[in-house]
């Protein structure tokens, strides 16, 4: 018993097993097994290492956005001039990612609260009993006080008074001016994973140059200073069209960076896209169509609380910054080699079904790849079995009637083989 162990141990140690190889000579098989293992290298080096990147790690970054407009507006409504300047036309004024300009505007000055007639079309009636004291309605400006105004044919309601009239759009927008608007986009980013910090005031972007570049795709990519009216044409849209009933728009700051090169060569790629708007004259069936909020100032006129309601239509503008950044790293390509080789195990699946099921001479391929043996069972009343013999000889026996039989299989097999064919048998 205690040999067998040792044995065993020192066979699992000191022993190496290699599989059986079949070498086939045929061409059907060869050019399919090449052809796959072909189109497996070219996927791990075009896909896995070239596009994929898959010998890098990657990395997303940390950014912040800071946006300032500069710019006046001037607008002549019934004869009252006005000039507008960043703190009328901006919101919110901090600077966001994401705010509002203003290119058009319903303005209603010296509202103050009080009783007056709805307008046309909000809630009309003929009689106070179609006019529901107490009550709401969700498109009206305020409480219906259960009275109807005969000279307007509409209940009379408890608002800010005189009730906004918004049924007519400014048409050109008030404010065309915003066209020449300039905006100024500062934009930090972080890379945690590489340690990389990078700003869109890149190497050459200096004090001097900012003041007096200006943004274009060619001849000035990486200005930080952009002019409305090329934002809105570069995003697909027509200025006048957009002013008029607002939109919104999306200014990409794309940080894509190869950190297996000089960090200096990571700089900022800026797209602009529609996100909402009316492009098409045709979109002006669609409902709610442009961008438009309300905004109040408040006052006092003779201890009276008074109020100047404006209905802002604008273009909304969303600054995103996008980033992946790239380094090479050993363990992604470890990853990526391992699983290239072994999806080189497919051609030999292929080839495997195809020389075992396909070809004509299936079932002599299958005999020089499968070799079978049979189980012998020793009659413990015979004399060998009487006799005590140490497991080397036991071994050794067993080993030479197997190389006796197998040698014999073989030479039965070939016999009857293709003399076309060549086998070369590999065994322990």
């Amino acid at each position: 018993m205690k040999s067998q162990i040792t044995n065993a141990i020192t066979d699992f140690f000191f022993e190496y097993e290699t599989p059986r190889q079949v070498l086939v000579r045929n061409r059907r098989v060869g050019v399919v097994c090449r052809l796959i293992q072909l189109g497996v290298l070219a996927y791990i080096i075009g896909w896995v290492f070239i596009y994929e990147k898959g010998y890098q790690s990657t990395d997303t970054a940390v950014s912040s956005v800071f946006t300032k407009m500069k710019g006046v507006g001037y607008t002549e409504v019934n004869g009252v001039e006005r000039v507008w300047d960043v703190a009328d036309y901006v919101f919110p004024p901090q600077g966001d990612s994401s705010f509002v300009v203003m290119t058009n505007y319903i303005i209603t000055e010296g509202q103050s609260m009080g009783k007056c007639p709805e307008l046309k079309g909000k809630h009309n009636c003929s009689s106070d009993a179609d006019c529901e004291g107490g009550s709401f309605k969700r498109t009206g400006h305020g409480q219906m006080t259960g009275v109807c105004v005969n000279t307007t044919k509409t209940c009379e309601v408890l608002a800010w008074c005189p009730v906004e009239n918004d049924h007519n759009i400014p048409d050109p927008p008030l404010l065309m001016s915003a066209e020449n608007y300039t905006l100024f986009i500062k934009n930090s980013v972080t890379f945690p994973l590489f340690g990389v910090a990078r700003s869109n005031l890149v190497e050459g972007i200096d004090a001097a140059y900012i003041s007096k570049c200006l943004h274009d795709p060619k001849d000035a990519p990486l200005c930080p200073i952009f002019r409305l009216g090329d934002i809105v044409k570069e995003s697909g849209f027509n200025f006048e069209t957009i002013a008029q009933v607002g939109g919104a728009i999306g200014i990409v700051v794309d940080w894509t960076c190869n950190f297996d090169v000089d960090v200096k060569h990571c700089k900022p790629k800026y797209n602009f896209h529609g996100l909402y708007g009316n492009p098409a004259e045709t979109d002006k069936a669609r409902a709610s169509v442009g961008y438009n909020f309300r905004y109040a100032k408040h006052y006092f006129d003779d201890n009276v609380q008074k109020r100047t309601l404006l209905k802002v239509f604008g273009i909304r503008f969303d600054i995103i910054v996008q980033s992946l950044a790239r380094k090479f790293d050993i363990i992604p390509t470890l990853t990526a080699i391992g699983s290239g080789v072994g999806i080189f195990g497919v051609a030999t699946v292929v080839c495997d079904l195809m020389m075992l099921y396909l070809l004509p001479k299936r079932e002599f391929y299958k005999n020089m790849k499968f070799k079978h043996t049979d189980t012998h069972q020793q009659d413990p009343d015979s004399e060998a079995g009487s006799i005590e013999t140490d497991g080397s000889k036991v071994r050794d026996s067993h080993s030479l009637l197997f190389q006796i039989k197998e040698y014999k299989q073989f030479a039965s097999t070939f016999l009857k083989a293709d003399p076309s064919i060549h086998l070369f048998l590999v065994q322990k």
